[in-house]
């Protein structure tokens, strides 16, 4: 009988290492990285530039503004324009609105985009064909602007919230981004599902929307974004100013901008940069959202477009 010394058997992690062979990148493979590190870090610089501009503009005195020497850094540090808006009452009353309708907004639009985008998803479903085309109709043509005031103004929708809300609770675009990822949703989940005795509803509501959490985060911060920018709407169709939403708010307080001195002591400096810092107080709660959902975003966008 031979037996095996079992100290002799066990492998010389050393030796195993050592015959180990190390692919090394090629040259042009290294080439390809530095310029690619060169052109990335090029673009992220072109893109940052024009806001840190803006930030550094909506600090910067009156003087340095108008003889254009402001560029990344604030000259002459100055908060004026910045304490005649926050210190107006009707501007948190209008901030307050936004911040409903883009929450409300948003929740109308996440159910109806999910549930209409998951129909037409399914196969079996008849006419399903007929809905999609519907859909996509509505990318090209549409009533018209006097049609939909009128629409609104007939439902008793104006000066309401359900004139911000309803007109644009589905994006198009949104609607195919889901459609394409429950079409490539695992069917066996669903099967399996069905088979243990949930209702079409039982799977939608336990199995799918759980197992959808990116590019439902997706569809969030487009519809969010879109709601919180969007200023057309209630500038149609509301006419009391504590109804504006913040963006009607900043527009009017931008179309004025010559007019300023009901705003406070120094009309000159809130004239020279009310454009920076409205636009800084406009998208500064959009940047502190994005980093939370950043990562649901990008894998949301990339399950919804790449075939499973």
């Amino acid at each position: 009988m031979v037996t095996t010394d079992p100290i002799q058997a066990v492998p010389d992690v050393a030796a195993v290492r050592r015959s180990t062979t190390t692919i090394k990148d090629t040259r042009g493979y290294r080439a390809f990285s530095v310029a690619n590190v060169v052109v990335l870090t090029l673009i992220c610089a072109l893109t940052l530039y024009p806001f840190i501009n803006l930030v550094a503009k909506a600090f910067s005195s009156e003087g340095f503004i108008i003889a254009g020497q402001v560029n990344l850094i604030p000259r002459g540090f100055n908060i004026t324009t910045f304490a005649a808006v926050l210190s107006d009452d009707m501007f948190w009353i209008n901030y307050k609105n936004t911040v409903i309708y883009t929450v409300v907004a948003t929740a109308i639009a996440i159910a109806m985009t999910t549930t209409f985008a998951y129909a037409i998803s399914r196969k079996e479903l008849k006419g399903r064909q007929f809905f999609i085309g519907l859909a996509v109709f509505t990318m090209f043509f549409s009533g018209g602007l006097i049609p939909n005031y009128l629409l609104i103004n007939e439902l008793g929708f104006k000066n309401t919230i359900w004139a911000i809300v309803i007109p644009n609770a589905i994006s198009v675009f949104n609607l195919l981004i889901m459609k394409s990822f429950f079409e490539n949703f695992p069917t066996e989940l669903e099967e399996a599902a069905a088979i243990d005795g949930l209702s079409t509803y039982g799977v939608f509501f336990r199995i799918v929307i759980p197992l959808s959490k990116a590019v439902l985060a997706t569809m969030v911060l487009f519809y969010a974004v879109a709601f919180w920018n969007s200023w057309f709407s209630a500038f149609l169709y509301l006419d009391r100013a504590e109804l504006y939403p913040v963006t009607v708010y900043l527009r009017n307080l931008l179309a004025a901008a010559t007019g300023t001195e009901g705003l406070g002591s120094d009309g000159a400096q809130i004239a020279a940069n009310v454009q920076s810092v409205t636009m800084v107080l406009t998208v500064l709660p959009i940047i502190c959202l994005y980093p939370f959902i950043q990562k649901y975003f990008v894998s949301g966008v990339m399950l919804g477009s790449v075939k499973g």
